[in-house]
């Protein structure tokens, strides 16, 4: 085309040239030039160079800019028509030319900015949409909360729930959950400041949200209760699932926050009615099987309860998902709180057994596997200590945790014995309790040893496997010498059941002895009660009987033998009952489902231990309610005190009642003083005194030193008129020195002695 341009002017004469303008030229221009241009265009993309960080700063002129020369021209042609302009139409007059005066050429082209500016950085981009959004936030306040507010919704609620009020009621409980963080609820809509606020709200809530709930999503109670209605079958689900999962965050937290037991007891109470809406989301079913473990294991007695029905709802529904990390927890949970035991823990620690009893037993496939993994755990401790024999080894056995989980396990067994999956658990699991007592037999563990026979006893009775439990007792008898007097008193007995050794101190005391007579025949009791329907009862209890009978003959103390006695001739009862009975059977010991039967047969018309036994065990109950109760009783009484004078206001009482003594007796110092110095002595002999009785004897001497000191002081005084003591006859001396006649007196013995 350029070329064709040229020639054409080449032909062109200078009249035609003149002529024919230069518009031809400037058209070749502006086509050589879009080129060129769309050149740096495209070059300029390819530098990636931001077209928002380029600005013009040049004027530009076109049809506008002339436009506004010929309306300043106007002004001095017409200004009359100037002035109507100016008058109505304003903006006519004043109008920018730099935006709108472009020209369409112009716009087509990309020119270079004058100076370039630096492109900014993604954390000053941060940093402004920071500033942005706290500009924001503090633009919009958060709305109070107040008591009529709540009062409103109450009434909305309970009229017609909708999906905008559970909206409202939820960010506001959101906002109270977060003040008990001291988070102060800054990222909410609402705020709440008021402490009657807050428990207006909560209850609220707690009361009435699960039914608004139940109303939006149109669920029906289910006719049959085994099967659950999880709430995301509604069609509605999915619209509400935010505002609902909101709110079950807020309950879990508002749990891992209270202290106070009746309000954690109504907070558990409505988390158990929301246990289906947990199901459905299971991040926040999993905080709240948390804070449920959390409180099973250390909470109060009415929460711990509450904690484990939501477990067993949550485990029951959805096993698969939930059954085997639960027990893990509630286990850990489990040896972890039972570390210590009082009087007062104890009845918590039976609490959890039985409870975690029942969870095992929603399973038998899964029990099995935690006790294999367990038992097998125990197994490795007691194996240690016995191949290292380190006082510390011994520690890792000798413990409660060891001993409470030996006994859950026994419980376990035991409550789910017709079970085929766990019968091959009994046997490992008597190997290491009997292995446990056979570590340390001495008499400082039998607290240890009562323990372990208690439990096997449980195990043996509840699924008919016979354990030798009984050699471990009677060897008691043969080990501790209870004719020996014993070394001091104890002012309160030992209470074996929260004890696992005793102090060299204690094995001198007399409720030492009580005690384990009390223990011995309690479990022999027990464990005979156990085999009193078995066909070899008389075989099995021979041993026994041999053991008591030569115990009976060694003891001479009466309050030992009496028990003692009392349980042989149940025994022997027993054992001619059954003896007798046997004799009339038809069927051989090798027919092992007749003896079955004979066995059944016996223990349903009972036996003479078994009738003593159910007795025994009421007035046993009985006595352990009131030693548990014995504090309070004695609390109630309102008993007398014993106020007790000061020694000075004895001293001086004594002074003004024998005054005549003091004053006419001017030798009794010394007198005082040889008293004084033998009551020391006295006591430096005895050295098995209690403290007490020191304390009394140094009174003692005390007083004689200070009524020393006074005889001297009054002599002094009265030296001159006092006259001396007149010296005794020989008669009156010889009637002293015979004295009264000798009057002989019964002794009487004690039956320790």
């Amino acid at each position: 085309m350029a070329g064709k341009q040229k020639r054409k002017l080449e032909e062109l004469s200078v009249d035609e040239f003149l002529l024919s303008g230069f518009d031809s030229a400037d058209e070749d221009q502006s086509e050589d030039e879009t080129p060129k241009q769309n050149g740096l265009k495209k070059k300029n993309k390819k530098k990636n160079l931001k077209p928002s960080a380029v600005h013009t700063d040049e004027k530009t002129t076109g049809k506008a800019s002339e436009h506004k020369e010929q309306l300043s021209r106007l002004k001095n042609k017409d200004p009359e028509f100037y002035k109507f302009l100016q008058e109505n139409d304003q903006t006519l007059l004043k109008f920018d030319d730099t935006d709108s005066s472009e020209d369409e050429e112009d716009k087509k082209y990309h020119r270079l900015p004058s100076t370039l500016e630096e492109a900014s950085s993604d954390e000053d981009d941060e940093e402004e949409s920071q500033k942005r959004s706290k500009k924001s936030k503090k633009g919009v306040d958060s709305i109070k909360v107040t008591e009529k507010m709540v009062e409103e919704w109450r009434a909305a609620m309970k009229q017609e729930p909708t999906p905008r009020l559970v909206r409202e009621v939820t960010q506001a409980f959101k906002a109270a959950v977060a003040t008990t963080k001291g988070e102060g609820g800054s990222q909410c809509r609402y705020k709440v400041a008021d402490s009657s606020v807050f428990n207006a709200l909560v209850l609220f809530c707690i009361r009435d949200i699960y039914v608004a709930l139940q109303r939006i999503l149109n669920l029906q109670p289910d006719k049959d209760q085994k099967k659950l209605l999880l709430p995301s079958s509604s069609p509605k689900w999915q619209k509400n699932q935010i505002d609902i999962k909101m709110y079950l965050s807020g309950v879990v937290q508002l749990l891992s926050c209270l202290t106070e037991a009746t309000v954690i007891s109504a907070v558990l109470r409505h988390a158990n009615q929301l246990v289906p809406y947990y199901l459905c989301l299971p991040k926040q079913c999993r905080h709240l099987v948390k804070q449920l473990i959390k409180q099973w294991s250390t909470g109060e007695e009415t929460g711990r309860v509450l904690a484990f029905l939501a477990l067993n709802k949550l485990c029951r529904h959805k096993q698969e998902m939930y059954l085997n990390p639960v027990l893990k927890q509630m286990y850990i949970s489990y040896v972890q709180n039972c570390k210590f035991t009082s009087p007062n823990v104890l009845p918590m620690i039976n609490f959890m057994q039985r409870t975690l009893t029942e969870m095992y037993a929603l399973d038998s496939q899964v029990t099995y596997q935690h006790a294999f993994i367990y038992i097998r755990q125990l197994a490795i401790h007691l194996r240690n200590a016995m191949t290292m024999k380190k006082k510390e080894t011994y520690q890792s056995v000798y413990n409660w945790q060891y001993i409470h989980c030996l006994y859950l396990w026994c419980r376990v067994l035991s409550t789910l014995h017709p079970s085929d999956v766990l019968q091959p658990l009994i046997y490992p699991l008597c190997q290491v309790i009997l292995g446990t007592i056979k570590l340390v037999p001495t008499s400082k563990y039998y607290p240890l040893r009562m323990h372990c026979c208690r439990a096997l006893t449980l195990l043996s009775s509840s699924t008919n496997t016979f354990v030798p439990v009984l050699p471990f007792l009677l060897e008691i008898f043969q080990q501790v010498d209870f004719n020996k007097k014993p070394g001091r008193m104890s002012k309160k007995p030992i209470n074996f059941a929260v004890i696992l050794k005793l102090g060299k101190v204690n094995l001198m005391e007399k409720a030492y002895r009580d005690g384990l007579i009390d223990q011995l025949y309690d479990l022999m009791m027990e464990y005979f009660h156990t085999q009193a329907n078995s066909i070899s009862f008389p075989e099995l209890a021979l041993p026994a009987v041999i053991q008591l009978k030569a115990f009976l003959k060694e003891c001479k103390v009466a309050n030992y033998c009496k028990p003692v006695r009392q349980l042989l001739e149940k025994v022997q009862e027993n054992s001619s009952y059954i003896t007798g009975r046997r004799q009339n059977a038809a069927f051989g010991v090798a027919d092992s489902t007749a003896v079955v039967a004979w066995e059944k047969q016996i223990g349903t018309e009972g036996t003479p231990l078994t009738r003593y036994h159910s007795q025994w065990k009421k007035l046993r109950e009985k006595e352990i309610q009131l030693e548990i109760s014995g504090k309070e009783r004695m609390e109630d009484l309102d008993l007398p005190e014993i106020k007790r004078r000061k020694l000075q206001e004895k001293k001086e009482e004594d002074k003004k009642e024998f005054k005549d003594l003091f004053d006419s007796d001017s030798e009794s110092g010394g007198d005082d003083d040889d008293a004084g110095l033998k009551i020391k002595g006295k006591k430096g002999s005895r050295g098995s005194e209690d403290e007490d009785d020191d304390e009394e004897l140094v009174d003692l001497s005390d007083m004689s030193d200070d009524g020393d000191s006074d005889g001297d002081d009054d002599g002094d005084e009265e030296e001159g008129p006092s006259k001396a003591p007149q010296p005794l006859s020989s008669s009156a001396l010889v009637k002293l020195a015979e004295g009264d006649e000798d009057v002989l007196e019964d002794l009487e013995l004690s039956d320790e002695d």
